[in-house]
């Protein structure tokens, strides 16, 4: 699978509980990792067991080496825009509250970075991409040549971009948070066949045309909730690629995956847990 998006260096730490305005409080422990939502999507498509390109901007710098070191480990390949580029990556400070896995981000994302040209991505072999519009130009060169080869695009639509107005037309799979509000005409009126919309541990609903449902989500006790929308994503992907048209199937293994990712601590320790969630998938 080619995964299309940000790659951030997550530094997490885990507390009892999140600090007051001034407050300095000791942390239980910290994790550094490749973090973004088309990178934990990577981690999680090579983790059920499937090939995973990752095409993201780390560059040269010191910090852009500890996610790489991170997705090597994880099994990911990386197609780097700019393996030249000498300012940081973007960095994301996290803290995670030890009783319930509930989680602070403060992130800059791509935001500061250059629109990097992007290279025409190798399709071959590949069932699905998945895209997640942080990189703009990344993003529609993806889509397009998947379009034009018949290969499914799935979106991470976290929030409104601006380049969704032309992303959108492109994609096949819309996966979005119950918070996800799009500028002007819906997601199913501006064309996209399927639209997935996710709410914490509520039913995932979906569309797909005429038809629509909604699927539970696996009541688990959460110990860590960082990237688990990610994660989900990247299994949604990945069910894509693997199942068909069933669409309450692709959700229900999402759902499967993200409950067992939120049921370890750290950044991945639940990779070795989700391999079986990935047979009979492919």
């Amino acid at each position: 699978m080619l995964l299309a998006g940000l790659c951030t260096v997550d530094v997490v730490q885990r507390v009892a509980d999140f600090p007051a305005p001034g407050e300095k409080v000791q942390s239980l422990g910290v994790d550094v990792a490749a973090g973004g939502p088309a990178t934990n999507a990577a981690v999680t498509v090579a983790a059920l067991g499937a090939e995973a390109t990752l095409v993201t901007v780390l560059g040269a710098h010191p910090l852009a080496a500890l996610a790489r070191a991170d997705l090597a480990t994880c099994g990911v390949r990386v197609v780097d825009l700019a393996p030249g580029l000498a300012t940081p990556p973007a960095v994301s400070a996290v803290a995670v509250r030890d009783h319930d896995g509930e989680r602070t981000v403060v992130s800059r994302n791509a935001a500061a970075q250059a629109d990097f040209p992007a290279p025409e991505p190798d399709l071959d072999g590949v069932g699905a991409v998945l895209v997640d519009g942080h990189h703009p130009a990344l993003a529609l060169k993806t889509a397009r040549a998947a379009k034009e080869r018949g290969v499914p695009v799935v979106l991470d639509a976290g929030s409104w971009k601006p380049v969704l107005d032309e992303l959108l037309p492109l994609v096949d799979v819309a996966a979005c948070s119950a918070h996800f509000r799009a500028r002007g005409p819906s997601l199913a009126e501006r064309g996209v066949p399927v639209v997935i919309t996710t709410a914490g541990p509520d039913p995932v609903r979906w569309s797909a045309g005429e038809d629509s449902g909604a699927v539970a989500v696996p009541a688990v006790a959460a110990r860590d909730t960082l990237g688990a929308g990610d994660v989900w994503h990247g299994a949604l992907a990945f069910a894509v690629a693997g199942l068909g048209n069933d669409v309450a199937g692709w959700v229900r293994h999402a759902n499967e995956v993200a409950a067992e990712r939120v049921r370890h601590v750290g950044p991945r320790s639940w990779t070795a847990a989700i391999r079986e969630l990935g047979k009979g998938v492919r």
